[in-house]
């Protein structure tokens, strides 16, 4: 149960505006050690004032924060040393080479000659980028360019890493292998605080998910738990002759048939114990199925459902066919 972990992450009341408008209206946030949490909400709902807040990057209006066991008002320099940012445009110097932005980094952490030098190597060959690590960033792809920017926040070797929409702009493909890259930082004892603009991504990866929505944190739950929230799961049962379907039309009540696709949707949330009790009742009255299918609400349901408005994400097709255009115009876009 990965919430008796310790807490790398412990946000409580945290609260910042602009003026007259509210970002962030003392929300609270816990993130396991060596977990993987991911913020949504949609476009200008403060998801990244959150990780500029958490990462030190800006000043909360109040509220307490503690990451890595470093707490922000008393430690304000040894969280800082604790923890890696990775933003949503690429922190890479496009007048060195793959190699010396990594060396470069290693001396900015203090590391001595031969132990960044040792790193460099290491982490060229954990992100394939050996054959490319002499060549100008400009030549990477935008997958490229977006693991060498993780490989930069990765050489001061921090223990929480804030990753803010890594992966806007990737191609589905090039995607697949950055999350591959989070999972095995995971599997080393990394925590994950990540936000993303793509909800299969936070289903995919994230241990635990919240939804940010005018300021406040209106759910959280592991990604089933949060579908579970809302209605709309049902079980779809397919058959090969008309009587059965009649027959379990009668047994089901409350079922929606489709005579001219032989099937029959019965509400569900889609647990053991209602597939169960379905499996039982098709059993009792003999009742023969081509086929049986559990169908449960998405994210994008559950957004829409809590939210009011759909989600203001793209698919994963929608972001191969921008990825081109994407990443060369993002690759002339650096953050220092």
């Amino acid at each position: 149960m990965t919430l008796d972990r310790p807490t790398a992450i412990a946000a409580t009341g945290l609260r910042k505006s602009y003026g007259e408008q509210t970002v962030l209206d003392g929300i609270d946030i816990t993130v396991p050690e060596g977990t993987i949490f991911s913020l949504l909400g949609p476009n200008g709902a403060g998801k990244t004032t959150a990780v500029q807040i958490l990462s030190t990057l800006i000043e909360a209006d109040g509220g307490s924060i503690s990451v890595a066991g470093h707490d922000l008002a008393t430690d304000a320099d040894g969280l800082r040393g604790a923890i890696g940012v990775t933003g949503q445009f690429s922190a890479v110097d496009n007048l060195l080479t793959g190699e010396e932005n990594l060396l470069l980094m290693a001396d900015l952490h203090h590391l001595d000659r031969d132990e960044g030098r040792r790193r460099t190597a290491e982490l060229l060959e954990r992100f394939d980028l050996v054959e490319a690590s002499k060549k100008n960033p400009m030549t990477y792809s935008g997958g490229m360019r977006r693991k060498l920017d993780l490989a930069m926040t990765l050489m001061g070797d921090p223990r929480v890493i804030f990753l803010d929409e890594p992966t806007t702009g990737l191609d589905p493909r090039t995607r697949r292998i950055m999350w591959d890259a989070i999972r095995n930082l995971v599997a080393g004892g990394v925590t994950i605080f990540l936000t993303t603009q793509y909800l299969e991504e936070a289903d995919e990866l994230a241990d635990r998910i919240a939804l940010l929505d005018h300021g406040k944190i209106v759910a959280e739950g592991t990604a089933e738990e949060l579908k579970r929230l809302i209605p709309g799961g049902h079980i779809r049962l397919q058959f090969t002759e008309p009587e059965e379907l009649d027959q379990a039309a009668r047994t089901f009540a409350g079922s929606t048939r489709d005579d001219a696709a032989l099937s029959l949707q019965i509400p569900s949330d889609g647990d053991v114990r209602s597939l169960r009790a379905v499996l039982d009742h098709l059993d009792v009255a003999s009742i023969e199925v081509a086929s049986l299918t559990v169908h449960t609400p998405d994210l994008d349901d559950v957004f829409l459902a809590l939210t009011g408005h759909p989600a203001e994400t793209r698919s994963s097709v929608e972001a191969g066919n921008e990825a081109a255009d994407s990443s060369e115009s993002s690759e002339k876009e650096t953050v220092r």
